[in-house]
């Protein structure tokens, strides 16, 4: 999400801060941070350089608005499917892309680089790997606002199904295509007002 305008909506500040909108409304709402509201509605909007002294005042990483691009992990064993889409994520979009190949190395960078998507192998590791990385995920303070999206080539139907009872965002079946990727990407950052 580049930052080409002046005014962001509360749905676009959480997005940079890596927060849920609502608790940008709160700041909003107790005054911590500057900005207005539309005239006849309840729609706020914060002007960029009142986000930035907020962001500063508070030791929020400003990566979000330096960068402003979608972050995504790849969390996969076999390199040649971590590598291949990587390259061809950062040739086809604006995305910011990493990868991690283990459990271990997966939550490292999830703490470090707070990903908005995190795409996730079902079956990392020899233990339960995914599961430990998805609950690391959905249970930390500091990326709450990360969508997980499964990757398998060997669940049922009813499996994946029961994938959106567990947390997950969306799911994609082995082997994919790059499209398909790149709609669940969109479709997990996706920001509903």
């Amino acid at each position: 999400m580049p930052i080409d305008k002046d005014v962001l909506t509360t749905g676009e500040v959480a997005k940079i801060c890596n927060v849920a909108p609502r608790t940008v409304s709160k700041w909003f709402d107790s005054g911590s941070l500057k900005g207005y509201r539309i005239p006849g509605s309840k729609d706020r909007r914060i002007p960029v350089p009142e986000l930035i002294k907020f962001m500063k005042a508070h030791g929020i990483p400003l990566d979000g608005i330096t960068g402003g691009r979608t972050r995504v992990l790849i969390v996969d064993d076999d390199t040649d499917v971590t590598n291949t889409l990587k390259e061809v994520l950062i040739e086809r979009t604006n995305y910011e892309v990493h990868t991690a190949s283990s459990g271990f190395e997966a939550g490292m960078e999830c703490e470090r680089y707070r990903p908005h998507v995190l795409l996730l192998d079902l079956h990392l590791g020899d233990n339960n790997d995914a599961d430990q990385v998805a609950n690391l995920v959905q249970t930390s303070d500091n990326l709450q606002m990360t969508k997980i999206v499964a990757m398998s080539s060997k669940l049922t139907d009813g499996q994946v199904a029961a994938l959106s009872s567990k947390g997950y965002e969306g799911f994609l079946r082995k082997p994919f295509q790059v499209r398909q990727v790149v709609e669940s990407i969109e479709a997990a950052t996706a920001i509903v007002y």
